[in-house]
């Protein structure tokens, strides 16, 4: 989530504008009497005190017993857009409520409107499940940034009548609403390889069956019900379902930096977003959610241990809207160092972050592999470089923040280079021409035909 500026409620009333001149011209007045000698004048001077002194009290004393649930249209939202917040507030006193104004509290960089007045509640009716007991409010919501972000609790100030003192309070819980990064619709070869490639799969499956392509693995959320595996599952003693092991698994891998080469005061100040990374984060979920919807399985693997994610990620079964979700709650980049590394050391690739890049072993084909580049560290080009014989197509998407001795060093291990300064150039960047030229590019068997959408299944 990123960095919070939330308003602490106020947990003692104070006075406003009026109740504060008040007090002064009583303080005055008191003064005059006392030098004068004017008895007449110190009665009003302690009346003008006494007053802003009993409003705070009034304040203070005035506790409102309400009940509120709160609601998104839509609940989750792309980065860039807007929900409409609906919030329903129900008086669970037997006094009626009102002369109050609310507002919800939401973190930054979210805003919402200017305080407003909360119409007047009635006496709360148990009989009935909604009456004047119960008032419905809404707001539009607007999402800059992407994130995690806690909305609410709602707050209220609440006044004396005479409006000399006034009091926030915090009323109802918090409710979480998930940002996620906006997703660039990806043309050209990518794309249509992805599609031919997953569907060439799918046809030889049901062309060669196998009983060797038969294996049975633990449930996942969203595997459907009719593909269990009782035998397996009564052998096991856990739910097992039936997975048809496919020849050449059209899987690609997907790299995120976790720009480790700006130092850790410099990543996050304040709420000030990172705008390089926040666009590595978009150029990855527009990577991701296209190759899921063309037939590829995704696996996700920042370049730094400790960042949270699922990692493998397929469809059907949510994949897409899983891997927005984890790069949604993606967190600032220097916050991931601070992790402690000893709970790491255990983890396998699954998690999605090893202490080291590494590809499947097992595969005896190249597959795919994309790395979305920011500020990477010398040790993760050395170890991108090391890979570049398990991918076929190689690709990195680099932004204006990779130094060119990296480029080079991309660009001599054979992986090929797509340069953006926006998550717009998505769109054609990968083309049908190649992204580099010269002796690197003619060397690559099969780039053309990736390009093309003609590669072979493997």
């Amino acid at each position: 989530m990123p960095a919070s500026t939330r308003r602490q409620p106020r947990t003692v009333p104070r006075l406003t504008r009026r109740g504060a001149a008040l007090v002064v011209i009583g303080v005055v007045l008191a003064a005059v009497s006392l030098w004068f000698d004017l008895r007449d004048v110190l009665l009003l001077a302690f009346v003008a005190i006494a007053m802003p002194v009993v409003g705070l009290g009034y304040a203070a004393l005035r506790m409102p017993k309400l009940a509120v649930t709160r609601a998104f249209a839509p609940v989750t939202v792309a980065a860039g857009g807007s929900t409409r917040v609906r919030l329903t507030v129900q008086n669970r006193s037997r006094r009626p409520f009102d002369g109050a104004r609310w507002r919800d509290e939401v973190p930054s960089p979210l805003f919402v409107p200017a305080e407003q007045v909360l119409p007047g509640i009635g006496p709360w009716e148990r009989a009935l499940p909604s009456g004047d007991d119960t008032v419905r409010l809404d707001y539009l919501l607007r999402t800059p940034r992407r994130g995690a972000y806690p909305i609410g609790p709602l707050q209220l100030s609440l006044g004396d009548p005479f409006g000399l003192a006034v009091m926030r309070r915090a009323v109802g819980g918090e409710r979480e609403l998930l940002v996620t990064p906006r997703v660039t619709a990806i043309d050209g070869a990518l794309a249509r390889t992805a599609a031919v490639d997953g569907t060439r799969h799918s046809l030889q499956r049901r062309m060669q069956p196998n009983s060797d392509e038969l294996i049975a693995r633990e449930y996942r959320y969203g595997d459907p019900l009719r593909r269990v595996n009782w035998a397996a599952t009564a052998r096991r003693g856990e739910l097992m379902v039936r997975e048809e092991e496919q020849r050449g698994d059209p899987e690609a891998r997907l790299f995120l930096d976790s720009v480790p080469g700006r130092r850790g005061d410099e990543a996050h100040r304040g709420d000030a977003p990172d705008f390089e990374f926040e666009l590595a984060v978009e150029a990855a979920a527009s990577l991701g959610v296209h190759l899921l919807e063309r037939g590829y399985r995704v696996r996700l693997q920042p370049l730094e241990a400790g960042a949270p994610g699922r990692g493998e990620y397929r469809e059907p079964g949510g994949g897409a809207a899983l891997l927005l979700d984890d790069l949604a709650r993606l967190p600032t980049p220097g916050t991931w160092r601070r992790r402690d590394r000893g709970d790491e050391q255990g983890r396998g690739e699954a998690g999605g972050s090893p202490g080291r890049l590494t590809a499947a072993r097992e595969r005896r084909a190249p597959m795919p592999g994309f790395a979305v580049l920011v500020r990477p560290s010398d040790e993760r080009l050395a170890e991108l470089a090391a890979l570049r014989a398990t991918f076929a197509p190689a690709v990195a998407v680099v932004l204006p923040t990779v130094a060119e001795r990296w480029i080079e060093t991309l660009e001599h291990a054979d992986w090929r280079i797509v340069r953006i300064r926006r998550a717009t150039e998505l769109t054609t960047a990968f083309g049908a021409r190649p992204m580099t030229t010269g002796a690197a590019a003619a060397r690559e068997p099969g780039w053309a035909e990736f390009l093309a959408g003609e590669r072979d299944a493997p």
